[in-house]
């Protein structure tokens, strides 16, 4: 019994314009992911695992503003959590935001974040590394 054709790889090109398989295969993985865990997030926006991705996801697709929103949502639904100010410090920072990239920085490291490692390293927090206060933060928790 003859094995059935597989569809080469750039079958996909091959579907009609504006047909629903066409714009599948036209779409990459991030803007399914932005679209799906939009719809989420429409429908349940205190989920905190969909804020996290759609953050990321954002900011993969460089919509900074709109992953700030996203962010910003999730320190509001997870307050006490380090993790979620530390990205909202990132946020701020690649944003030229000093100030507020500070503020949330500190309030990350005040809830327990502790890879100052990684903090040192981070290029998301190179427009604020070479402040004093930055220093100040990492001198002053890096040490306890």
């Amino acid at each position: 019994m003859p094995h059935p054709k597989r569809p080469s790889p750039s079958a996909a090109n091959s579907f009609p314009p504006g047909s629903i398989l066409g714009l599948l295969a036209e779409r990459t993985q991030l803007d399914f992911e932005l679209e799906f865990f939009g719809k989420i997030l429409t429908t349940i926006p205190d989920f905190a695992d969909a804020l996290r991705a759609q953050a990321c996801n954002l900011t993969m697709k460089g919509r900074m503003q709109d992953g700030l929103a996203v962010d910003r949502q999730l320190v509001t639904v997870r307050p006490h959590d380090p993790t979620a100010h530390y990205n909202l410090a990132c946020r701020y920072a690649l944003l030229k935001q000093r100030d507020k990239a500070l503020t949330a920085l500190r309030q990350a490291v005040e809830l327990g974040y502790r890879d100052f490692e990684f903090m040192l390293e981070d290029h998301d927090l190179d427009s604020i590394r070479k402040d004093p206060r930055f220093r100040k933060l990492v001198k002053e928790y890096g040490s306890k």
